[in-house]
């Protein structure tokens, strides 16, 4: 059976602590919704199909897959490093290196590997709230 922080979790939170559901629901969509419209050199780029591969392979690392997601996507927007680095800070964040951090995305600015960790690390607390629910 399916179940999500939209459909399940929110509710199931709020009905245990009243209005803490709307404000880590609010936390999440500032997070995932966060975008300069930019991507290294680029501007004007819709980020939201990277940003959504970002958050459901975090996902999916801690074995929450959602069926109507083509994790295709996850592959051809997530180089390999960028995928260390996701399981590495998710998983086991005493094992972030320095060298861990400037493998991936060599070209871009400190800011969007910044965004990166946000999301990744927003994406692991909304996984651990679904598994604790």
């Amino acid at each position: 059976q399916d179940y999500s922080w939209e459909d399940h979790g929110y509710s199931l939170i709020n009905r245990l602590y009243p209005d803490v559901g709307q404000l880590l629901d609010e936390k999440f969509q500032v997070v995932y919704n966060l975008t300069y419209n930019t991507i290294a050199m680029h501007c004007g780029v819709d980020t939201s199909m990277l940003r959504r591969a970002i958050w459901n392979y975090v996902h999916c690392v801690f074995g929450i897959r959602y069926d109507d997601y083509d994790y295709g996507e996850v592959n051809q927007l997530l180089e390999r490093n960028l995928k260390i680095y996701i399981k590495t800070v998710a998983c086991y964040p005493e094992k972030t290196t320095k060298q861990v951090y400037t493998q991936f995305w060599r070209h871009f600015k400190h800011s969007e590997k910044v965004h990166i960790n946000l999301l990744l690390l927003e994406a692991r607390m909304q996984a651990a709230l679904l598994y604790a629910l």
